[in-house]
């Protein structure tokens, strides 16, 4: 893959966070877990603060999925139910994404969703466009090696990893495509990660807070509930993250999710972290204001669109 050329400076300027109304897209693994839904619905009833674009299917592979190609159809699929509930004014188009993993020899897996982000960074606009992926990074990356131009038109802001100082970096949407993760901290794009460990895993909330503040408030914060409840047989004292929604949280409000530079880790196979400081730089999300987020979803989704 040939490179092209971001000087620092203009890759620390895309990396400020943003201060005005975003124009975005959302790459999710929608169906992978209960907390992708979350951050599709946060994102649809922000649209003071954000414009989305379009959704793309991630593909993900676990025990609600045979495969990367059935993962990604499901995650299609749920888009489409989440969607109907929140009923936004103007419907993002859906786009399916991978059917497979990257493999470092084979190149992109080609996909309508790669396809689209292509020809949307490549668009002629006034606007930064914030490519928002909250899965395994797959048609992200696709995108990136088919046209990697695009770098110096778009931020990516994902949520996958451990943080840069933790003994690993293992995590499920890294693992997933390791080839993919590696890229996105290879290709010199202007990147914003949040991790789990101590940063994202701190969006906890319970069962009986959940149906506190949502149950039988509007169509979508109804399915939300019956989707937290069903995850589980078990809620008694326990709590669960929802992840996904850190990333959204940073562009809804930035002063919500500490961020600092840090030279761009390197990926290894032994899915840890290695250090160069000749690396360019990244955004990096060190801590979240669990209660200012939490406190801003929940009255959206009461409201419901």
């Amino acid at each position: 893959m040939t490179v092209p050329t971001l000087s620092e400076s203009r890759r620390l300027a895309l990396l400020e966070p943003p201060a005005h109304h975003v124009r975005m897209v959302l790459d999710t693994d929608t169906y992978n877990e209960i907390d992708d839904q979350f951050a599709l619905s946060y994102v649809l009833l922000s649209p003071r603060r954000l414009t989305l674009e379009a959704v793309y299917a991630a593909p993900f592979h676990n025990d609600r999925s045979t495969g990367p190609a059935d993962g990604m159809q499901k995650s299609y699929e749920e888009i489409q139910r989440v969607l109907d509930r929140v009923g936004p004014a103007q419907r993002p188009p859906v786009f399916t994404g991978s059917t497979g993993w990257l493999s470092g020899s084979d190149g992109p897996v080609s996909s309508p969703a790669a396809d689209d982000l292509i020809n949307r960074a490549l668009q002629e606009r006034d606007d930064l466009l914030y490519v928002v992926a909250i899965g395994a990074p797959t048609n992200v990356a696709s995108a990136i090696l088919a046209a990697p131009e695009i770098i110096t038109r778009i931020v990516v802001v994902w949520l996958g990893g451990q943080p840069s100082t933790w003994p690993t970096a293992r995590e499920f949407n890294l693992r997933q495509d390791l080839t993919a993760s590696r890229l996105l901290f290879d290709s010199g794009v202007p990147l914003v990660v949040v991790p789990c460990i101590n940063v994202a895993e701190h969006l906890r909330t319970t069962q009986a807070e959940i149906q506190r503040f949502l149950q039988g408030k509007s169509a979508i914060a109804d399915y939300l509930c019956e989707v937290y409840s069903a995850y589980l047989e078990d809620h008694f004292a326990r709590s669960r993250s929802l992840w996904d929604v850190a990333p959204v949280a940073w562009l809804v409000n930035p002063g919500w999710v500490d961020t600092v530079l840090v030279h761009s880790p390197i990926l290894t196979e032994q899915y840890t972290w290695s250090h160069d400081r000749h690396r360019h730089l990244v955004r990096e999300a060190v801590a979240v204001d669990r209660d200012a987020i939490f406190g801003d979803l929940f009255r959206k989704l009461a409201a419901g669109g």
